[in-house]
Parts: structure tokens; sequence; C-alpha cells
């Protein structure tokens, strides 16, 4: 009777370990390969250490650690958001007409509101209709677009002269010479890592994501915790949009256009698995690390940036393979 006892429990066992073994590798690979792309790097070039490097390789992530962070809670909540480069360029396009009429606050204020709405919009179109959220999603992008174009007739928007200062305030130094872009994007981050991980909103949108039947029976409203997580991510396309804008001096229709798949490669560099239900917030912002680090590798090495989407490629179907695999072995 013991000897079978110890058997069952040794064998009960066995998948909880492999679990965590599994976890372990999906937490911490991706800081291993972060670590050793700064290795390389470090040791091939005299500048990547420099702190001009630094600052740029942190200002330069801004924008798609944003977005990653958006697409990430999204991809937790069982979703997709294909409407990020739609909604940042529409947004911004009205956030900078607000700003030729009033003043550059109240402008960006704008279109960070009108980032939540577009956000609160396609989550209802997603979950009112039904239809699977990629296809959803990928219609309300053209959608945005081409009211973007619509409002701007296809030319690019400035602010008024006497406001370009003002405008650029996300391209400026602020603490320990970080563009202000820099400490937008890592206070945003920290704030929606901290409310996904710590908080019952964040409980359930792991739980919609894992299994949505289940959490709709345990009394859980997944309409609204996915309604809610494409608001964040509209939020996030906003500032993404700002800080761009504030960078060229102007919006336009057509910017950050296919950027959105970007931040989704990402996250899902970063180990958040595309069936929902897994990941963090923090994996995603190192996944578009990750990828800045590549970018800048190939500009330091001066190597031809042809050859980026093929590396950026191969990592999304190794970070895919191997969530499927560890899902598989988990089973």
């Amino acid at each position: 009777m013991t000897v079978q006892s110890t058997t069952e429990e040794t064998t009960s066992a066995r998948p909880d370990v492999a679990l965590r073994r599994g976890v372990r590798l999906r937490d911490y690979g991706i800081v291993i390969a972060l670590v050793a792309i700064v290795v390389a790097l470090s040791l091939s070039t005299d500048t990547f250490f420099s702190k001009a490097n630094a600052i740029n390789v942190l200002d330069q992530c801004a924008v798609v650690g944003l977005l990653a962070a958006g697409a990430t809670v999204c991809i937790l909540a069982g979703v997709f958001d294909l409407t990020a480069s739609a909604s940042l360029a529409l947004s911004s396009i009205i956030g900078v007409q607000v700003v030729r009429m009033t003043s550059v606050t109240l402008g960006f204020a704008t279109s960070v509101l009108v980032g939540a709405a577009i956000g609160w919009i396609t989550g209802m179109i997603v979950v009112r209709s039904g239809v699977n959220s990629f296809i959803a999603t990928l219609a309300t992008s053209i959608i945005y677009r081409g009211l973007a174009v619509i409002l701007t007739s296809g030319a690019i928007v400035y602010p008024l002269a006497t406001q370009t200062d003002a405008f650029s305030v996300f391209t400026t130094g602020s603490i320990f010479g970080l563009t202000w872009a820099t400490i937008v994007f890592a206070v945003v981050v920290v704030i929606i890592g901290v409310t996904v991980a710590f908080t019952t909103f964040g409980r359930r949108l792991y739980a919609v994501g894992g299994n949505i039947e289940a959490a709709r029976l345990s009394g859980i409203r997944v309409g609204s915790v996915q309604v809610s997580a494409y608001v964040i991510s509209g939020i996030c396309s906003a500032l993404a949009g700002l800080i761009l804008c504030s960078r060229a001096g102007s919006a336009q229709s057509s910017m950050a256009t296919g950027i959105e798949l970007t931040a989704i490669a990402a996250a899902v560099i970063g180990g958040t698995s595309i069936l929902g239900g897994e990941g963090a917030i923090w994996r995603g912002v190192v996944g578009a690390f990750l990828l800045t680090l590549i970018g800048n590798g190939f500009n330091l090495l001066g190597w031809n940036t042809t050859y980026q989407q093929v590396v950026q490629g191969a990592l999304i179907l190794f970070a895919v393979t191997v969530d499927r695999l560890l899902r598989k072995r988990n089973r």
C-alpha cells in the first residue's frame, strides 16, 4: 500500500515539475536572449555601452514598448488588436488639430481620450458582433485609417509655428538625460504591469484568456474585461502616437503603418502565449527591447538592415514553436 501511494504521488508530481520548468523557460528564456545580445554587441562594438547609445535605445523602444504592452494586455484576454497603428494615427491627427485650435496640453490630453474611445469602440465591436477579434480588428483598422485620411485629406497636419517647441516635449531630455518619451513609457508600463499582476482586474484578465467559458460561468463579465483590454491598448496607441508626432513635428494618416505587427511580435517573443491567459507585461517589454537591440546592432555593425526582418521573423517563429511545445508537454 505504501509503495503504491508513493508511486502515485511521484507520478502526479511529475506534471507539476514539468509545468514549473516550462514556466521558468518561458519566463527567463527571453531574458537570457536579451543578455546574450547585450554581451555580443558590447564585445563587437565600442559604442554600444556609451551613454548616448543607451539613451537612444531606450528612446527608440518607447513607441514599440508601449504598443507591446497594449498588445500583451489584449492577448492575455484572449483577443488580438490590429487597430493599434490606425488608432495611433487617428488619435494623433485629432490631437494635433485640437492643438492648433487650443493648446499643446489640451491637444495631447484629447489625443489620449480619443485613443481610449477608439479602444472602447473596437472592444464593443468585437464583443457585440461575436466576430473573431483578428478579423474584426483588421476591418476596424481599415475604417480608422480611412477616417484619418478623410480628416487630413491626405495632407500632413502641423501645429502652429508658435507651438513647435512645446509640441516637441517628448524629444527633450529630462532625468539623467532620458527623453520624456522614455519616462512616459516607463511610468505607463509600470502602471499597467502592476495592474495586471496584482489586481482583481488582472486576475480576471488571465481567467478570461485562459478559459473564457469557465470565466463566464464563474460570474466574470467577460465582455467588460475584453473591452477594458482594448481601452488600455487604445491609450497606449495614443501615447505612442504623441511620441512619434513630437519627434516628427507633425501627424499624417500613413504614420506607423504595420507597427502593430511588431508590437504583437514583441509580446510573442517575450513569451506571451498567443492562445491567451499566459504572459506578463514585463515580458512583452523585454521582447520590445530585444527587437530594438537587434535593429540597433545592425546599425552599429553596419550590416544590411534588409536581413533584420529575417532575424525578427525567425525569432517569432521560434517563440511560437517553443510555446506550442511547452503547452503540449504540460498537458
